[in-house]
């Protein structure tokens, strides 16, 4: 276990439900002073707007917050056209985006959608594909051309050229993506559920293994993790699931021992309560012990 010592960065995990303010959260969000606005990509979701469209509108409503989606469902968002988009919203937004990417789940929904079904492999495959299409079309070269099993490009043309360098930011599990992650992306992208703080030290070891092999510092790769619980007034209830400061306890634990830089947070609940809570009682606690303890 290990302090990469990035600076710690917060963000809030907004589900993109049709029927909820959606853009008076994400306001809310930045005036409470978080760094970053994550949003799933589930297109089949019938209860769910667009991710793509939500996150421009969240850009074009705010002024500071990065965005960026939590994470793209490959399988049914060509990268081409994907990264086109990505480099568009950041020039737009004026930096304000990143990348985050998936190879893909729920695959009966995304078939349902027109999307190709793939084999866990095939599914790796395709993600590294598109990891190197992204970054052509980002590139600002002309005649662009890519052959591969899953996607190709043509003579394809680049442009715009995004605002600043776009991360890639891979939410991965399996050994293969992890590779991935520690050979070409900028980040990782897990999630509590799946990856809880006993798992953390293999799955950092993985994707440093592989960062040191192609001849990459690991800590040029950045750790976000998207924690998943209640602050409440009462006792602890478990891990993520107790009062304000055993969360702070929690999360400070996490970036100091355990790697992780960026908290992406999915509150359960009183989605504006629990925002507030980790906003004004959680958040300042974590930077105030981080930049001491690693002072100290």
């Amino acid at each position: 276990m290990a302090d990469y010592g990035r600076d710690v960065r917060f963000g809030y995990f907004l589900v993109p439900n049709a029927d909820d303010p959606l853009l008076e959260t994400a306001q809310t969000a930045e005036r409470l002073g978080l760094d970053l606005i994550g949003v799933q990509d589930h297109p089949y979701q019938r209860r769910y707007v667009d991710t793509w469209t939500l996150l421009s509108m969240i850009a074009a409503t705010t002024q500071r917050i990065t965005v960026f989606p939590d994470v793209a469902c490959l399988p049914l968002r060509p990268p081409a056209v994907l990264a086109k988009s990505a480099a568009s919203l950041d020039l737009l937004s004026g930096g304000r985006l990143e990348l985050g990417l998936g190879a893909g789940a729920f695959w009966e929904a995304i078939t349902a959608y027109g999307g190709a079904a793939r084999t866990p492999k095939h599914a790796i495959d395709a993600l590294t594909e598109a990891i190197q299409v992204i970054r052509k079309i980002w590139s600002g070269e002309p005649n662009l051309r890519f052959t591969g099993e899953h996607y190709h490009l043509t003579g394809a043309k680049s442009g715009p050229i995004p605002a600043h360098p776009i991360g890639i930011w891979l939410g991965a599990a399996g050994p293969r993506a992890l590779a991935l992650t520690g050979r070409t992306a900028n980040g990782w992208l897990p999630s509590s559920g799946w990856a809880p703080p006993s798992r953390l030290p293999e799955l950092h070891d993985r994707i440093d293994t592989a960062a040191a092999k192609a001849g990459r510092d690991p800590a040029d790769i950045r750790r976000l993790y998207n924690v998943n619980g209640t602050i409440t007034d009462g006792p602890s209830e478990g891990f993520l699931r107790g009062p304000a400061s055993q969360w702070a306890d929690e999360l400070t634990d996490l970036a100091l021992a355990y790697g992780m830089d960026s908290f992406i947070f999915w509150g359960e609940g009183d989605q504006l309560t629990q925002l507030h809570r980790f906003a004004e009682d959680v958040v300042p606690l974590v930077r105030e012990r981080v930049k001491e303890e690693r002072q100290g």
